[in-house]
């Protein structure tokens, strides 16, 4: 099959080989003083070539892939190239040892600024917060639906969201993701990801698709609306999933219009409903259970920008059938159902929106529970839909694991 005639051919990447010398010398012999991370594929270095400073990605040997095989993918990932993506500079072939040279992005992670320890560090705000998010989902819909082969990164997590001095996300770590031809089925392979993140059909099946990253993606936001960890501490000896404690604060803040225990405290009213309301709404359908009922991340991101309703947003989920319930996702579920009802009333509220969201930006009395705008979007969503109880047999739990490492962000 060949490319799609909008998409140019890969460029070549023969300019972009290393000495396996140059890179060793550029890390003081990958000196753990230059370590940035590490992860299941390998080490990260940062170091300087040309009078350039890059991360260096050493991979782990024996992986079972040849040369041949390395160089293919290698050809792939240089075919790359979106604001919100690392960009891969070049490689290294030496013996047994492969290494990835990526460009260097210097503000550290989503996983720092969110989690990390450490006092003075300030509170991510509002706007770098929705910064990210929009950032990070049309990097993410770039690989799934702009590359040839489609590209499934399958470890999206904050982690793997790096940051430039603007704030401006560049999604890292797809070099050594699962490439899939358009119109491929989900492909069984080796479970890669991290607990906490990982979509249900993957961690049980090992069964791929594009859409077990939107629901890693979904995680990613759950983490920037509550300020909490993937995996989270409910006691001494236990854990429980960020996704399974959120799900019944994500159907309140739909019915009740209401995100107090949801956002994360350290946000206080510093926030825009109307925009919280938007993250929400894609938060919950990612998350849904059933791989099929989460909408692709090109949905996600015309939703965020205003460019779909949340009825398309929710067009994966049939409205009335049970399968809605068994995606374990109620809160947008719910929403998808109430198909025309908000066309008729978005026209009439449209307006208003938008003039009273240039007055809620950063004002407390707009934001939590009572915000306006936000309140409409819901109140579009919902209309008379009042709450149905998920039968027993339909319940399915996101596993819950803890899993404590240092990462690699490329």
């Amino acid at each position: 099959m060949t490319p799609p005639p909008n998409l140019s051919p890969a460029p070549a990447i023969t300019g972009g080989t290393f000495a396996y010398d140059d890179l060793a010398a550029a890390t003081g012999r990958f000196s753990d003083a230059n370590l940035l991370g590490q992860g299941g594929f390998g080490h990260v270095y940062r170091g300087t070539v040309g009078g350039r400073e890059v991360a260096i990605k050493k991979l782990q040997a024996g992986g079972g892939q040849g040369d041949r095989e390395f160089r293919a993918e290698v050809e792939i990932i240089s075919r790359v190239h979106h604001k919100n993506l690392v960009s891969l500079v070049g490689y290294c072939l030496y013996g047994e040892q492969r290494l990835l040279v990526y460009e260097y992005v210097p503000n550290k992670t989503l996983e720092f600024h969110l989690h990390g320890t450490g006092s003075g560090r300030p509170t991510l705000d509002w706007p770098r917060r929705w910064r990210i998010a929009v950032g990070s989902a049309k990097g993410l819909a770039y690989l799934h639906e702009d590359c040839y082969p489609k590209i499934i990164h399958r470890d999206i997590k904050a982690a793997n969201i790096l940051l430039d001095y603007h704030y401006e996300p560049k999604v890292a770590d797809f070099g050594l993701a699962k490439y899939q031809a358009a119109e491929v089925t989900p492909v069984s392979t080796r479970v890669i990801g991290t607990f906490g993140y990982l979509a249900p059909e993957y961690a049980a099946t090992g069964k791929i698709s594009d859409r077990s990253d939107v629901f890693s993606f979904g995680v990613m936001l759950l983490e920037l609306i509550t300020g909490r960890k993937p995996i989270m501490a409910s006691s001494e000896f236990q854990s429980v999933a960020l996704v399974s404690w959120a799900r019944p604060l994500l159907t309140r803040a739909v019915e009740e219009e209401n995100y107090d225990d949801l956002i994360d405290p350290r946000l206080e009213t510093d926030y825009d409903a109307h925009d919280m309301a938007r993250l929400v709404a894609c938060a919950a359908a990612a998350v849904r259970q059933t791989a099929r009922c989460r909408p692709r991340m090109s949905q996600i991101v015309r939703y965020l920008e205003g460019e779909l309703s949340v009825e398309d947003l929710n067009a994966g989920v049939v409205p009335g059938q049970s399968a809605v319930q068994r995606s374990g996702g109620g809160t947008t579920d719910r929403i998808s159902r109430l198909g025309r009802v908000r066309e008729h009333r978005d026209r009439d509220d449209h307006h208003g929106v938008h003039e009273q969201r240039s007055h809620q930006r950063g004002r407390g009395r707009h934001g939590r529970g009572g915000g306006r705008a936000g309140a409409a979007v819901l109140r579009q969503a919902r209309g008379r839909l009042h709450r149905e109880d998920e039968p027993a047999h339909h319940r399915q739990t996101h596993p819950e694991f803890v899993v404590r490492s240092r990462t690699s962000a490329y």
